[in-house]
């Protein structure tokens, strides 16, 4: 995806390896990422370029995740970024402050970043429809998840149901190689019996659909390994 449309998550969280951990998993998903330490370093960086959403520690130096919440509430320019605090306060009471003082969701450490992924995901959808994927793009091509819709150059590509599947996987994840068997899994499903040469005949028809004669492949071969939608040959 152009980096101007991936969603921009402030990590506030002063525990090197947390942030480190955040870091890959939401760069991996889609997301960039700007961290910061303590929660003036927070309200700065926020201030300085606002973020889509602020993933927020509850114990900070200098000043509480719950006062940089309340401080983003009252600033006009930051009121309505969505904010989930993350906390080892699982005790329902230390939830409910969380929340009355205006995050939009919480979640406890130990967590998992595929869960925190997917909540972050939910409160972008509730309070920013135009930042959950709906729309990926890479180089001339333009993905509409929501209106099942692929252009190039300009010009519609008719895709097949399973080939529409594939392309999207493979913009959310552009340069990285995938290999037949981590394609039928993620196209067709663990539960589904097909051979792993099947997704060559889908590959050939994607790719198909998406070049015209003057028009560069962008989907990559990679002897013994799989494929890829190659962003450095663009």
């Amino acid at each position: 995806m152009n980096s101007a449309l991936k969603p921009l998550v402030l990590v506030v969280e002063d525990e090197a390896d947390i942030v480190t951990l955040l870091k890959y998993n939401l760069e991996k998903e889609g997301f960039r990422v700007n961290a910061a330490t303590d929660g003036e370093e927070a309200l700065l960086l926020a201030g300085e370029q606002t973020p889509n959403i602020v993933l927020l520690d509850w114990m900070l130096p200098l000043m509480s995740g719950l006062e940089v919440c309340r401080q983003m509430r009252r600033n006009s320019k930051m009121r309505d970024i969505p904010i989930i605090m993350l906390t080892a306060r699982g005790e329902e009471a230390d939830r409910v402050r969380g929340l009355n003082s205006g995050a939009d969701d919480y979640i406890t450490k130990p967590f998992s970043p595929t869960e925190l992924v997917a909540r972050m995901r939910a409160v972008l959808r509730r309070s920013a429809p135009g930042m959950t994927d709906e729309t990926l793009q890479f180089a001339d091509v333009t993905m509409d998840l929501a209106a099942h819709r692929v252009r190039r150059n300009g010009r519609d590509v008719h895709l097949g149901p399973t080939e529409f599947r594939l392309l999207r996987h493979f913009m959310q994840h552009p340069g990285r190689v995938f290999s037949r068997e981590q394609l039928l899994d993620v196209v067709w499903g663990h539960d589904v019996y097909v051979e792993p040469r099947t997704v060559d005949v889908h590959i050939r028809r994607l790719r198909k659909a998406m070049n015209e004669e003057t028009e560069m492949d962008l989907i990559r071969t990679v002897r013994s390994a799989g494929y890829a939608l190659d962003s450095k040959s663009v």
